[in-house]
């Protein structure tokens, strides 16, 4: 039943959620676990994305000179024409390579923002093996893609199999909804994806699908982990009983990841 008092709007007792409740609500788990890490270590709390950042910045300055360019495309330049065996060999590097047609400092700015908080949330093991997997999934599906032909729903044109295929945006978005998931940021998560889906209905290209792909790899990595989060909980615990300081309904259910 619903009341009004005060010029706000109540039910059962309890005021309608504000924008900041409703950013609490969304976003409290996962500020929290970020925030305790950070002020007790500082930089020191994410050694791998101050690693990428460094890197990433590395390889920028390394393939804009004369002598640096063809060494970082041997090394991790991933094109779907190329032999599977040299293209899983450069997949590793090519996380860092950022995209030459695009300013290096988005690519920085995400690495640092997304690679930062999912460091801090699930540690450098799990975002490391987050990352590779989501990167690995685009380029594993362009290659499928080609095969398909432009003609189908989500094939590519045959010219895509020469288009270096570099950069961490694969991974950032499977990293940033791998995160929102696990801490309940559910709106947060879906924000991302239905962005990707419109990505590529506004602009049909081979990064925007290669996003798709990489959410799909982490949606199954969601799915295995909750199964085996459920396997977990203890037999005589009640069903829809609270775990100890999380709110019902919200996350996986388990105490934050840390590392």
């Amino acid at each position: 039943m619903a009341t009004t008092l005060g010029g706000g709007t109540f039910e059962e007792g309890r005021p309608m959620r504000t924008p900041a409740g409703w950013a609490r609500a969304e976003w409290g788990p996962l500020y929290a676990a970020v925030r305790g890490p950070l002020r007790r270590r500082g930089p020191a709390a994410a050694p791998l994305t101050v690693a990428a950042v460094g890197l990433t910045a590395l390889l920028q300055y390394v393939q804009n000179q004369p002598w640096g360019y063809r060494l970082v495309q041997d090394l991790g330049a991933v094109r779907a024409d190329d032999p599977l065996w040299l293209a899983l060999l450069r997949t590793p590097l090519s996380l860092f390579v950022p995209a030459l047609d695009l300013p290096v400092w988005g690519a920085l700015a995400q690495i640092l923002l997304v690679f930062g908080i999912a460091e801090l949330c699930l540690g450098w093991k799990r975002t490391l093996t987050i990352a590779y997997v989501a990167t690995l999934a685009g380029t594993l599906y362009a290659r499928l893609g080609i095969t398909l032909g432009a003609h189908a729903p989500f094939g590519l044109p045959w010219t895509d199999g020469q288009v270096v295929d570099t950069g961490p945006s694969a991974a950032v978005v499977g990293l940033a909804v791998f995160v929102c998931w696990r801490y309940g940021a559910y709106v947060t998560a879906g924000a991302v994806t239905l962005a990707m889906v419109f990505e590529v209905l506004l602009k049909e290209n081979l990064a925007g699908k290669e996003h798709l792909a990489a959410l799909m790899a982490v949606g199954l990595l969601c799915l295995l982990a909750a199964a085996r989060q459920r396997g977990t909980v203890p037999a005589g615990r009640a069903r829809g009983q609270r775990w100890p300081g999380r709110r019902a309904g919200r996350g996986s259910g388990l105490p934050p990841i840390q590392s």
